[in-house]
């Protein structure tokens, strides 16, 4: 069997559809079947963990493979709500027809189907619905043979290296166990940047870090600045810093970028976020400034090693000089902080 491919990846943009979907479902029918991608081989068009959920009238939510198989399994899922176990799919494409059905270079995915209903199912799409408001990272472990399913919450296990690996790089994959296969799912929250100070880096930098796919906040309690026009479809909070970012609760998934270049509204925040979790953190200015920021830091009883998480210069060293350069050389220091480098692996 070839290797599975090792998907460093967050919960898919859809997934929080998929929940509500499932908690609507099984308000009105009582049951829902859910279908799961465990393992994909070659080309797939959706990574491993992403989800579709199928009532038995035939509506779903979700996707396992961008369409090209999911009518086999809609089919399946509404065989499987009137009675049965579990079951695994496998779907295999050829090189040469492979482009009809949407895996471009030919490929394989395993799928697992199973039916959410009673009390048990209603408990478990709370949970992850939950989880996605609070940005709370799950691993949900799932025994294929059953569907009997743990799950462990970040921060209830500190000595399984295996789990704490996949809380921080989003992996996951099937597992060979004495009881047989068991789908270990990672649930992490989206990743999202901070953006303090609502300049015109910012404004950049909010449009490319949408068009990744994260979630872009910008922080800035200049009114004038942190105006709707100037950021359509951001979340703007027209705050201080360390009134905002308290209530936001920074994360392992954060980034905080701090553009303001101005004293009091970056190191407020630089503050918090060098407590914090965050797995980027990065400061408009000058080597210059960024000096004279140390020693206030410093003063205001930060650590050196605490200090020493933030990115000054902010950004990749691309020879950026323009507020358009300065954003993609900033969004891709964050994405190979977030993911890592070819050579080093998924952070």
């Amino acid at each position: 069997m070839s290797a599975i491919a090792a998907t460093p990846a967050t919960v898919p943009t859809a997934a929080s559809d998929v929940v509500g979907f499932i908690l609507s479902g099984l308000a009105r029918d009582g049951r829902v079947a859910l279908a799961t991608i465990i393992e994909t081989w070659g080309s797939a068009p959706v990574p491993v963990g992403g989800q579709m959920a199928i009532t038995a009238d035939g509506r779903f939510a979700g996707s396992v493979s961008g369409g090209c198989v999911e009518g086999e399994v809609m089919t399946e899922a509404v065989e499987l709500l009137e009675g049965g176990a579990p079951r695994t799919l496998s779907f295999g494409v050829e090189d040469e027809t492979a482009w009809r059905v949407g895996l471009p270079c030919g490929g394989k995915i395993r799928v697992f189907v199973e039916r959410l209903e009673g009390d048990a199912g209603k408990n478990y799409a709370a949970t992850l619905a939950a989880a996605r408001t609070d940005r709370t990272a799950l691993i949900v472990s799932t025994r294929l043979s059953d569907g009997a399913r743990t799950i462990v919450a970040r921060g209830e296990v500190s000595t399984d290296a295996d789990l704490a690996r996949r809380f921080l790089s989003g992996v996951s994959g099937v597992e060979a166990g004495p009881e047989g296969e068991t789908f270990v799912h990672a649930r992490l929250p989206p990743p999202r940047v901070v953006l303090i100070g609502a300049t015109h880096i910012a404004q950049v930098l909010a449009a490319l870090v949408a068009l990744t796919g994260f979630d872009a906040i910008v922080v800035d309690p200049r009114t004038a600045f942190a105006a709707e026009e100037r950021f359509p479809g951001v979340q703007l909070l027209p705050e201080w810093p360390q009134d905002a970012l308290p209530r936001l609760k920074l994360d392992p998934y954060t980034a905080v970028a701090t553009l303001a270049h101005v004293g009091h509204i970056d190191d407020e925040a630089l503050q918090l976020a060098c407590r914090a979790e965050c797995f980027y953190i990065g400061a408009l200015g000058s080597k210059k400034n960024h000096a004279k920021r140390v020693e206030r830091l410093a003063e205001a009883g930060l650590t050196q090693a605490e200090i020493g998480r933030i990115s000054a210069p902010i950004g990749l060293d691309l020879g950026a000089t323009t507020p358009p350069e300065i954003a993609l050389a900033v969004m891709a220091q964050i994405l190979r902080a977030l993911r890592g480098s070819k050579n080093k692996g998924a952070v």
